[in-house]
């Protein structure tokens, strides 16, 4: 009979240790730690086949997480390690983490998939490569690999009378040609300018060629880099989306490529990078203007014959997966200034589709808006009965510097705030309903040439500005009139004067 796999737990949230116990099961054993005191005697005594770390709140900036990792890792070959972090980690441990095979969730992540994931690796006894999504397991070339080389990567061999871009063939088991409307009829719009660009894209799609997104941020580069992997012939394989702008700028390389033992100081074990990770999946290259010149070179030779080399390897690798790569900015300034090479300049630029901010398709703003007032009232549980329209004006009339990304927080402030079932602008911040957006460091972002749908007269503009400050008083002081009062400088009487002019609800 074989033994049931043992799963190790450290966290101190009781209620994700108890969601986790029930979605194991007895499937495995699982053992809960509420910190890493006891682990080691835990890890020398019985060690189990699985450890999942919960480092969603730490309070020593992640260091003595990364003593424990450093000291269980170097005892426990076998082990299969996660660490669950929030969406922001700490850089010690995502420095750690980056160097070695320790896998990485991200928050939000659903309690049952990680059960699953962590079933799926412990019984088969399997390290998880990098950063893999939940669910998926590594690649299957279908041709031999040496033992050397790291699964989803074949050692480079001299090219025979050829291009060498065999590496380019679409990955088993799907048909091509028949996810291309996943590229037109999922990004929603009634321009008709993007539709062609959507039209013309999905073309590029369905062919093995590297694609550029350019685009602010927010306006759906990752959305559609989602939409281009899933209308390919690799829809069934990974697809792995690299932030390069969220990424110290010594890690860049070692993510993308991998690196060997030894390569550099925290470099204890070796680490495959996304281009393997990826098998003959799709990699998505987020803010690609980040990269320096020598990681630009490393990148234009895997466009163009799919071989790199690991940091601190001389073993030649080939990738096989596809390439999309997304900026923020337009690169030909960046050519100009010397901060971008021109030969990778041209080879992205032959297949280069713009998405239009947001202001410049005013009429998906409300379509949108309402898709995410039905999502949204489903997730929280608020049912919405009617929508004004003075918050479709109001939407109609804002900028948008943070595009579609921004919309949909805002229309999800706006149910959660939504006590009647009827949305009005009262939900909506003060600067959405006078359209006047404020600075943005993003240097994408130039709103010079927006025109809002209707002028706010400076009068609508100071009393939006009253009505903000009112409203966060009264959030900020539990809703009590004395309190908000006696906090903003003024009366009980003014503060319900007030109240009643601007329409705020008492």
């Amino acid at each position: 009979m074989i033994p049931l796999p043992k799963v190790a737990l450290i966290s101190h949230d009781e209620s994700f240790a108890n969601q986790l116990a029930t979605e194991l099961g007895e499937a495995a054993e699982l053992i809960v730690q509420p910190d890493c005191t006891d682990m080691p005697k835990l890890m020398r005594e019985s060690p189990p086949q699985g450890l999942l770390v919960d480092a969603r709140s730490v309070d020593d900036g992640g260091h003595s997480l990364v003593r424990f990792l450093d000291g269980i890792m170097q005892h426990v070959d076998t082990l299969v390690c996660i660490v669950l972090s929030g969406a922001v980690c700490p850089e010690p441990l995502e420095r750690r983490i980056a160097c070695s095979h320790i896998e990485q969730i991200r928050e939000p992540a659903d309690v049952a998939a990680i059960a699953q994931h962590l079933l799926e690796q412990c019984l088969s006894n399997q390290r998880p490569l990098g950063q893999r999504p939940l669910g998926q397991r590594p690649v299957d070339q279908g041709h031999t690999v040496s033992e050397s080389a790291p699964r989803g990567a074949t050692p480079c061999r001299e090219h025979e009378g050829g291009s060498g871009r065999d590496h380019r063939a679409a990955a088993p088991g799907g048909v091509a040609g028949s996810g291309t409307d996943a590229v037109t009829q999922r990004f929603e719009t009634k321009s008709a300018s993007l539709r062609t660009m959507l039209d013309d894209l999905a073309i590029a799609a369905d062919h093995d060629v590297t694609i550029l997104l350019v685009g602010e941020t927010g306006s759906g580069k990752t959305f559609l880099s989602r939409l281009i992997h899933e209308a390919s012939s690799r829809r069934d394989e990974p697809f792995l989306h690299v932030a390069c702008g969220a990424l110290p700028r010594e890690l860049i390389e070692s993510e993308l490529f991998g690196h060997a033992k030894g390569a550099f100081t925290s470099a204890h074990a070796d680490k495959d990078g996304k281009f393997v990770a990826a098998g003959t999946g799709t990699v998505l290259l987020d803010e690609i203007d980040v990269l320096g010149p020598e990681q630009q070179v490393k990148l234009l030779r895997v466009i163009e014959t799919g071989e790199f080399e690991p940091v601190g390897s001389n073993e030649r690798l080939r990738s096989q997966a596809r390439l999309v790569v997304a900026s923020n900015l337009d690169l030909q300034p960046l050519v100009d200034q010397g901060r971008f090479r021109p030969d990778l300049y041209y080879r992205l630029n032959m297949l280069k589709f713009e998405i239009p901010p947001l202001r410049k398709r005013r009429m998906d703003v409300v379509p949108l808006a309402k898709q995410f007032i039905s999502k949204y009232q489903k997730k929280h549980g608020i049912p919405i009965a009617r929508v004004e329209d003075s918050l479709l004006e109001a939407l109609s009339g804002y900028p948008w510097p943070g595009n579609v990304r921004e919309l949909e927080n805002v229309i999800q402030r706006a149910v959660i705030y939504c006590r009647d079932g009827v949305l009005t602008a009262r939900q909506l911040p003060g600067h959405i309903v006078a359209g006047a957006a404020g600075p943005t460091n993003d240097p994408s972002v130039r709103l010079d040439g927006f025109r809002p749908a209707d002028k706010q007269t400076l009068g609508r503009q100071i009393a939006m500005s009253e009505r903000e400050i009112i409203e966060q008083a009264l959030f900020q002081n539990d809703h009590s009139k004395t309190k908000t009062a006696k906090a903003l400088g003024i009366s009980r009487v003014t503060l319900y004067n007030k109240l009643k002019k601007l329409d705020i609800p008492n």
